[in-house]
């Protein structure tokens, strides 16, 4: 629980130091958006080797 509250910590300073509105909110969204790729990109590894997929 503790690594959870530290990293929601980071995301939340590391935003503040942005001045600019517009930019705050585009780094926001590409964060949002390289967070879902990422966890697709799991997904999808766990899936194969659940599913006994050969990687030759």
């Amino acid at each position: 629980m503790k690594t959870i509250t530290l990293i929601a910590e980071i995301y939340r300073e590391a935003f503040q130091a942005i001045g600019s509105f517009v930019v705050r909110n585009l780094y926001r969204i590409l964060f949002w958006f390289c967070f879902a790729c990422y966890l697709i990109a799991l997904y999808a590894f766990i899936y194969r080797v659940a599913t006994g997929f050969a990687f030759d």
